[in-house]
């Protein structure tokens, strides 16, 4: 789920950013933003969220059995543990081996443990099958604190920062999400601040092609340059959000670290409070580097939540509960699959029943 708060203009207007305070080599280019008038800030005259989750349809149905068979190596090797007859320390020893064989770590492991063995002592279970049960409700519990909603609207334009290693799908992640925000009637405009990688630039204007929402970009610019030019020109345009990508970096190096935060820095010289949403995109395949990912990402940026991709095929998926104990960082959606409907939002009981099994 996410909520789209929708405001009402009023005729107040805000002083313009200081481009004269940005950074070192930073040049606006402005022709992003076409010459336009400053625009006009929109205050709240009402303020009621939209909660906007995907339906019980055959589609819905038809992604949880893709997060279970994203998810099977880890299932089979939980579940295949409740099959006999006997609830003993053995079925407890296997379980640890299981959850640390699925990436959820050695803390993660034994919160769970602790947890489920009170929970057996207290309902009195006796059988595999009800210990299996109980082992889900822990997983959702632990997992719980992740389930989050995204909030668009509460400034205009909402700017979301997306970061990540190469590889992590975090152009193909726009995508999708400029799909998701739209079908909830948003105005999305898009920052090409990959200018790095050969070939980033046209990768997002193909999604933006795609998703028929423009992309703003400069021939060889510098990244934090585009961002400020994309987040002027979506305050002038009226967008409801910007998403700005920026180029995939190895948190152990800092010279690149440093640059992510200076881009930073400079979308809040654009808007101030900007950017609203940092988020993470982790490939789930990545285990406990994931982890060491998410904690070199959050000490730079402060990040506000993750998008989890690649929930298709051989991930293991119990990192989820290793972020949830160790870096509880929401996780706003899953990705399935490569179309455009296979990022859908974060359900922790879901997802602990389809590591459950």
């Amino acid at each position: 789920m996410f909520r789209f708060f929708k405001r009402k203009p009023t005729a107040s207007r805000p002083a313009e950013p200081a481009l004269q305070e940005l950074e070192g080599a930073v040049e606006p280019s402005h022709a992003a933003a076409g010459g336009a008038e400053p625009p006009l800030e929109r205050q709240a005259e009402t303020l009621a969220p939209q909660s906007v989750t995907a339906p019980a349809t055959q589609a819905s149905l038809g992604w949880f059995s893709r997060l279970r068979q994203g998810l099977r190596k880890s299932s089979a090797g939980i579940s295949g543990l409740f099959g006999g007859s006997r609830v003993d320390e053995a079925l407890y020893d296997e379980l640890e081996a299981a959850l640390i064989l699925a990436d959820a770590g050695m803390p993660a492991t034994q919160h769970v443990l602790e947890r489920l063995r009170k929970n057996v002592r207290a309902t009195r279970a006796e059988t595999p099958q009800e210990v299996k049960d109980l082992l889900r409700d822990v997983l959702a519990e632990l997992l719980a604190p992740l389930e989050k909603p995204l909030d668009i609207g509460l400034t205009t334009p909402t700017v979301i920062m997306m970061v990540g290693v190469n590889g992590a799908g975090k152009t193909t992640s726009i995508g999708k999400l400029t799909r998701y925000l739209q079908q909830a009637g948003c105005k999305v405009l898009l920052a090409a601040g990959d200018t790095f990688r050969a070939a980033a630039r046209e990768q997002l204007a193909a999604w933006g092609e795609r998703n028929a929402v423009q992309v703003i970009a400069q021939q060889g610019g510098d990244p934090a340059a585009v961002a400020f030019d994309a987040v002027t020109a979506g305050r002038a345009r009226g967008m409801d959000v910007v998403i700005v990508d920026t180029a995939g970096r190895l948190p152990t190096q800092q010279h690149l670290m440093d640059e992510l935060a200076k881009v930073k820095r400079v979308v809040g010289k654009a808007m101030v409070g900007a950017p609203h949403e940092a988020i993470l995109v982790i490939d789930a395949t990545n285990g406990q580097n994931a982890l060491a990912q998410l904690r070199a990402f959050d000490d730079t940026l402060k990040l506000t939540g993750i998008i989890l991709t690649k929930l298709d095929g051989s991930a293991k998926g119990g990192v989820i509960a290793a972020i949830a104990r160790e870096r509880p960082v929401p996780i706003y959606f899953v990705g399935v699959g490569e179309s455009l409907e296979d990022l859908q939002t974060f359900d922790a009981r879901a997802f602990a029943q389809a590591l459950v099994g």
